[in-house]
């Protein structure tokens, strides 16, 4: 069960294919503190069948920015690179299993 932490030299190469689903957080959010244990739980639950990365939109504001992440938490789910679904704030785990589950 492991979460990626991709910078933005090694996004493509590290979500390029499969499904992907990233969490874009900060440290200091009070939300992204509630969504965490969704976001392991996923990974948890879909290990091996997906990735799932996280991304500290202070460290890479650049990666923020490509997805056009104004509020956090964000999370984007991609399927070989491309963008298959964009929420913002808390969603329960229903909501991301809906999006993996109809992507792979």
């Amino acid at each position: 069960m492991a979460i990626l932490h991709p910078t933005a030299s090694d996004f493509d190469s590290l979500t390029g294919s499969g499904v992907t689903l990233v969490d874009f957080y900060a440290d200091w959010c009070g939300p992204c503190k509630m969504l965490s244990p969704v976001i392991e739980r996923i990974a948890s639950d879909y290990d091996g069948k997906i990735t799932v990365a996280k991304v500290n939109v202070d460290d890479e504001g650049e990666l923020a920015s490509k997805f056009g992440v104004t509020s956090i938490p964000s999370v984007v789910v991609l399927k070989d690179g491309e963008q298959k679904a964009f929420e913002i704030g808390f969603q329960p785990l229903s909501v991301y299993k809906g999006i993996i589950d109809g992507l792979i």
